[in-house]
């Protein structure tokens, strides 16, 4: 098949390109037909539950496991090439740090070794570590550890930043720091893809989102054409009086129920015809509110439907 002069822009345009790809280990489907591109100066986020598929993704578009069909590009060509040229950092859950060494001994052995290095001094700064520069690495902590995992991953100018799990351990402060430094890295033309089971993160970070699901990628868009996906809404109110939880649960749209002493909180996919039904039972709603699902309510949605679905 030929491929046209507007493909073969594209396919150079895209910082990362997944065409139909598949990894299984035994009958295990970890990766299923994923095709997806991503672009300069993105900030996204993969999100899924456990065993959805996240790290095999991006073990795949590191080069560390070889796709069973389909194809991975890193800037148009394989993942190996492009680290090869300094393109792509990594921050990663798995592997150890060398421990015989201290922080600043490590971060300049990297920077020795990336094509396209920024000072160690820079660098330690910009992962918030050069108070600790001259500590051993087996004697910091879990939230020190990941600050210099970012430093390793950010030791040069890579064009794609990947990162697992990248906040696990540290303090608020320290997210905060993280993020602001991703933000300006985003700003910079960099793309920022990154692993996460903080959707609060996601939600205030990323611009765009992907959600995996037992190895298929079922949502692709901003935080809030996810949201909108999940079709629901939220509704809240509180109740005088004994609550009859019976025909609460035969209120039309119901997709959850909660309540809690006279709070009631709902879920429905359609708000404006639940609370008229509220009314209708000649209930009279305190502090009624009505709004979106935040991104974790709408991830939940996704997922259980996708569940129902092939259940």
């Amino acid at each position: 098949m030929t491929t046209t002069a507007t493909e073969a822009t594209t396919a150079q345009a895209a910082v990362v390109s997944f065409d139909q790809v598949s990894k299984a280990y035994g009958d295990v489907r970890a990766v299923d037909g994923i095709s997806l591109d991503l672009h300069p100066g993105e900030t996204v986020a993969l999100l899924g539950p456990n065993g959805a598929g996240k790290s095999s993704t991006l073990d795949l578009l590191l080069g560390l496991r070889t796709a069973d069909s389909g194809t991975v590009r890193l800037f148009g060509t394989s993942p190996q090439e492009a680290i090869a040229e300094g393109r792509v950092g990594a921050m990663l859950q798995s592997g150890g740090l060398m421990e015989d060494v201290t922080v600043a001994e490590l971060v300049r052995l990297v920077c020795d070794l990336h094509p396209r290095p920024y000072p160690v001094s820079d660098v330690l700064a910009r992962a918030g570590i050069a108070s600790i520069a001259d500590r051993m690495v087996n004697k910091l902590s879990g939230g020190q550890e990941q600050r210099v995992r970012f430093a390793l991953a950010t030791a040069g100018a890579n064009d794609l930043i990947v990162l697992d799990e990248p906040t696990t351990g540290m303090d608020v402060t320290a997210r905060q720091a993280f993020w602001a430094t991703m933000r300006e890295q985003a700003e910079q033309g960099r793309t920022v893809l990154f692993a996460t089971h903080y959707l609060e993160e996601a939600d205030a970070i990323a611009d765009r989102v992907l959600v995996l699901h037992k190895g298929r990628l079922l949502a692709d868009g901003t935080a809030a054409e996810i949201k909108a996906r999940a079709g629901a809404r939220r509704i809240s109110f509180e109740l005088e009086g004994p609550v009859d939880e019976v025909a609460l649960r035969g209120l039309p749209f119901l997709s959850t129920l909660d309540i809690n002493g006279n709070r009631i909180r709902i879920q429905s996919h359609n708000a404006d015809a639940t609370v008229h039904a509220v009314y209708a039972l000649g209930l009279y709603p305190r502090e009624l509110e009505v709004a979106g699902l935040g991104l974790e309510q709408a991830f939940v949605a996704i997922t259980e439907a996708e569940e129902a679905r092939t259940a």
